[in-house]
């Protein structure tokens, strides 16, 4: 037996309602704040499951790639939502520099006030080794 949400269209206030199968549709609901019969049945957030490689297509997609290399703060938006979808955490160095272009500072400016940057997974420890 679910619980069914519903908003009051007198108080506004929203609530739940505890209803068997049977009694959903024939049940009178009634707002437990204001005992209004003025309700409506809310429907909540839906969410859709969707494979990794479709999540990363949608990431790849070259209308989404347009023009970072020109604005750092919108690379850094899609390394962060990147970062999201592939569910990893990738330390707080990834961090550092996602942030630093979110606040729109350029790539070049982040290597040269983190010069070792990467140094430590065997590359020459530029930007261009790490992303």
């Amino acid at each position: 037996m679910p619980f069914y949400p519903y908003i009051c269209q007198d108080c506004r206030r929203r609530f739940e309602l505890f209803l068997s199968y049977q009694e959903y549709g024939t049940h009178t609901a009634q707002c437990p704040h204001c005992s209004s019969q003025n309700v409506k049945r809310r429907i909540g957030r839906i969410r859709v499951a969707r494979s990794e490689e479709s999540r990363m297509e949608d990431l790849a997609d070259p209308g989404n790639l347009a023009g970072l290399e020109d604005d750092p703060k919108a690379l850094g938006r899609m390394m962060r939502r990147m970062s999201g979808e592939m569910g990893e955490d990738m330390g707080p160095e990834f961090d550092e520099v996602i942030d630093r272009l979110e606040a729109g500072q350029s790539p070049e400016d982040i290597e040269q006030a983190i010069p070792d940057l990467g140094a430590g997974d065997g590359g020459t420890g530029g930007m261009d080794d790490e992303f």
